[in-house]
């Protein structure tokens, strides 16, 4: 392997070298040279100079299951919040990167007091409910496909941490597991678009949170970093499919929407 590739090439979650994998084109027209980090297993496109083209439209034409995806995600992040911490639901909460709002409505609507930002994309479906540091702490924050996006994960989660004085992050993004993947086998590298340029191991995470002094849990598709302690059974239970639908269901008796006085707050706006 060419010196070439190995010049100054440091993790930036763990300090350690990193290893040249892969080149391959993106958005049909660059070369990416992609590197892997054997400690923590972090891999990463080196040096993003396309972003700026990739993000000319914030969310991608090809993320065809931007509904379905914020749909199937509601019951689980619900029944985390709601059973998991003691507040059943009180508090404000942030959804961080929130994209046009989906997810921000749809918690509103059940009942959570949920705000969106997002530095990059329009708010469709929350507007008049957009976070700002006069709102005061949230209780949680909440990341979508988030991850994948970021130049430095680890910065992005303490500024995100700071700004909302937030004790808990629930997130989503695909893992892998070993070596990196082959560009040919893994779907989630989605190189024409060019957008997903961060890519993880359950220990990546588990690094990550242990940098920012919090505890680490994942199951089925869910990440969450935490300064509580919380029961890992039952925190693999509430995000079951079966298990977080019959849980939403009561979630939903239990809390009062947000749909209608929203309406007339926007309203007398």
């Amino acid at each position: 392997m060419s010196t070439y590739y190995q010049l100054n090439k440091i993790c930036p979650i763990c300090g350690s070298s990193l290893d040249f994998c892969f080149s391959h084109q993106v958005l049909d027209k660059y070369f990416a040279k992609y590197y892997f980090c054997k400690t923590c297993g972090y891999l990463k496109a080196d040096d993003p100079f396309w972003l700026d083209q990739a993000y000319s439209s914030a969310i991608s034409k090809a993320d065809t299951g931007i509904l379905i995806r914020n749909l199937s995600l509601l019951p689980k992040v619900a029944s985390i919040l709601y059973w998991l911490f003691n507040e059943r639901g009180e508090g404000r909460y942030l959804d961080i990167a929130g994209g046009y709002g989906i997810l921000t409505r749809l918690m509103r609507d059940i009942g959570f007091d949920c705000y969106w930002n997002d530095k990059y994309c329009q708010n469709l479906f929350a507007r008049g409910f957009e976070y700002t540091s006069e709102l005061g702490c949230c209780k949680a924050v909440i990341a979508i496909e988030v991850m994948e996006h970021l130049v430095d994960p680890l910065t992005f989660m303490k500024e995100t941490i700071a700004m909302s004085s937030a004790e808990t992050i629930i997130f989503t993004t695909e893992l892998f597991s070993g070596d990196s993947p082959p560009p040919i086998s893994w779907w989630y590298y989605v190189f024409k678009t060019g957008q997903h340029i961060s890519f993880f191991q359950a220990k990546t995470l588990a690094k990550l949170a242990s940098l920012l002094n919090m505890n680490f849990y994942s199951s089925n598709g869910i990440h969450m970093f935490t300064r509580k302690n919380l029961n890992r059974l039952a925190f693999h239970f509430l995000t079951t499919r079966f298990i977080s639908l019959a849980s939403f269901l009561i979630i939903k008796k239990l809390m009062h929407s947000r749909t209608l006085p929203d309406h007339y707050l926007m309203l007398n706006d």
